[in-house]
């Protein structure tokens, strides 16, 4: 079964969406944490796209 993009239930802060990009290219949530960080300090639209990558990113399946 191929991976899906979900966000995580485990690995989050807000509302997920940096846990389930790190589990989907199987990197560590810290570092994707931090790359978000730094697009919302340094551009300012990393927020913007956290949003809507929080709504348009389903979440993952109750275990």
């Amino acid at each position: 079964m191929a991976n899906k993009l979900r966000r995580s239930r485990d690995n989050r802060w807000i509302a997920g969406v940096c846990g389930g990009i790190a589990e989907y290219f199987g990197l560590s949530p810290k570092i994707v944490r931090i790359i978000c960080a730094l697009l919302i300090m340094v551009y300012g639209s990393g927020l913007m796209l956290y949003i809507i990558l929080a709504i348009f990113i389903p979440k993952e399946a109750a275990r």
